[in-house]
């Protein structure tokens, strides 16, 4: 123990409570006083003291303590330190953490005290920290691998998350289904669906029980890859005893437009005595919301309330039907929704009553809007920029993106990929950074070329009003899913279906694209952006315009 243990040791060599001026300490539990405590040595009343100390935040005692560790000689004892580490993890301290791990990075944690502070640190969102004692622990089980993977997934670094399985698989410690969740969770959210295969294929070959937590993890990974009847299969063959495998047969149905088949789902769990919980009403309004089944809607929101009186709505369930208010250009009732609402709304509900406004063209109400959003956004930004440039209000589009330059706010890159033979391929707008680039854009420039041909027309006005009409085609002509659709099909034979995910919600001038150009090369292409699936198909798409 190095620098900081010196430090530590010297602060507190005569029982001052010099510490303080050091890390200015939360209050917290006092064990003692400074003078009783200083005379603790026994290592195992030390760990104790520290376990208070991770409960009541109390750095202050916690660096006493680890003066102690050092004096004593506990710099080896792995299960203080691993303790200590959690104090600091607790108390948010950042710095102290990560020097502490660093002096203690050779240390040979055993399996149990590794485990555990893996665990503590994917619960505050350190992530490299846990990889650090992943990489540090000689002896691993099962419960380790879990912990690294599903940290990976919790923090959305998803395939981080499969290179480590894959690293798990070449160790003589078998993956169980827990691990499998993680994983399959991972396929999902990336929409990698050869990726997704090939592990629920290794499920299959070691024989893993499907639990209702596996079920709903593969109806969601394979819904989620665009191949919601391979989601079906999964769902009807599954035992349904458990209502997450319902809600997420829902979601799945929801999340590609089928309202109607959402609903019928719905009828055969209460048909099957399964009753449904909050996650499932919030799955069927949701679907009701991206089909326009307003009715339907408002019937599912009173049942919720009526029949099942343990539910009570939450914001989650209020925002959906705002969402389906506001896709309907229904803004009033949205707006009557969201003041007879118990709680504050969030900018969720907020952004979604103003992207509606500009769909509809409602400068005025966006203008309100704007004004209850607290942090605004580079989206919230750029979507009143548009609402005035779709009603003529040019000067109040520039104001608007003169505020965006003046507090540096950028509008957020769209990103998208597609996956090919198992690799997954990133884009951003305007992306020249891949190998094949050059190509990429040669086929580009021939579909929009043949897309015009066929009658289709830029939407200018998607692009804010600032640059020239040549500048704003060009623009819309590089989206992300636009390149990834160009590679998709010079990279693919034709007649094959192409599977593109996006970070945000599709643009008006990427959907019609699409649809042209489905027709004109004859290829089904699916499109999963941020809110939902769209899948085109001979010039049309399954949301039927309505997303």
């Amino acid at each position: 123990m190095d620098v900081l243990n010196r430090r530590l040791f010297h602060l507190c060599k005569s029982c001052r409570w010099s510490h303080t001026a050091v890390f200015n300490p939360k209050p917290g539990l006092k064990f003692a006083s400074p003078r009783t405590l200083c005379s603790v040595t026994d290592d195992q009343m030390l760990l104790s003291i520290l376990e208070s100390c991770k409960l009541s935040h109390d750095l202050r005692t916690a660096a006493i303590v680890h003066s102690k560790i050092v004096k004593h000689g506990y710099g080896m004892h792995s299960l203080l330190l691993s303790t200590l580490l959690k104090v600091y993890v607790a108390c948010e301290k950042p710095t102290l953490t990560q020097k502490l791990l660093t002096e203690i990075r050779f240390l040979d944690f055993d399996v149990v005290s590794g485990n555990l502070l893996i665990d503590s640190f994917v619960k505050a969102g350190e992530i490299n920290n846990a990889k650090k004692v992943f990489s540090a622990l000689h002896a691993r089980d099962v419960v380790t691998w879990n912990l690294i993977i599903g940290g990976y997934v919790k923090n959305r670094l998803f395939l981080e998350a499969i290179e480590m399985f894959k690293e798990m698989l070449e160790t003589n410690i078998e993956p169980d289904g827990f691990t499998f969740a993680s994983v399959v969770t991972a396929c999902s959210r990336l929409g990698a669906l050869s990726h997704g295969k090939w592990v629920h294929g290794l499920m299959i070959e070691k024989k893993i029980e499907l639990n209702y937590i596996l079920s709903s993890a593969l109806v969601d990974m394979y819904s989620r890859c665009g191949r919601i009847e391979t989601a079906k299969s999964i769902f009807d063959s599954a035992q349904k005893t458990h209502v997450s495998i319902w809600n997420a047969m829902i979601n799945a149905l929801a999340m590609h437009g089928l309202g109607l088949d959402a609903i019928s789902v719905f009828s055969n769990m209460e048909m099957n005595d399964i009753s449904p919980d909050h996650v499932t009403f919030i799955g069927v309004i949701t679907a009701c919301s991206h089909c326009g089944l307003i009715e339907q809607g408002r019937t599912f929101f009173n049942l919720m309330q009526q029949k099942y009186s343990s539910i009570q709505p939450q914001i989650e369930h209020y925002g959906a039907m705002v969402d389906l208010f506001s896709r309907a250009g229904l803004l009033e009732e949205s707006c009557a929704m969201i003041e007879k609402m118990p709680m504050e709304p969030d900018v969720v509900i907020w952004r979604t009553l103003l992207s509606a406004c500009k769909t509809h063209n409602n400068s005025k109400l966006g203008e309100v809007i704007v004004g209850k959003i607290k942090h605004l956004g580079s989206g919230d930004y750029v979507l009143m920029s548009n609402i005035y440039c779709s009603t003529n209000k040019w000067y109040n589009a520039e104001t608007m993106r003169q505020t965006m330059n003046k507090k540096g706010v950028h509008k957020n890159k769209g990103r998208s990929w597609v996956e090919l033979n198992g690799i997954i391929h990133h884009f951003k707008a305007g992306d020249k950074a891949h190998a094949e680039s050059e190509v990429i854009y040669t086929v580009l420039e021939a579909l929009i070329r043949l897309s015009r041909m066929e009658g289709y027309v830029s939407e200018r006005d998607l692009v804010l009003m600032d640059i020239s009409e040549e500048e704003k085609e060009e623009n819309l002509n590089y989206h992300s899913e636009k390149l990834a659709l160009a590679y998709g099909i010079l990279k693919s034979s034709p007649g094959t279906e192409i599977s593109i995910s996006k970070n945000l919600r599709t643009c008006l001038d990427c959907h019609c694209w699409v649809k042209i150009v489905s027709r004109v090369l004859n290829r089904v292409i699916t499109v999963r952006d941020r809110v939902r699936f769209h899948r085109f198909e001979k010039g049309a798409c399954s949301c039927g315009d309505y997303w």
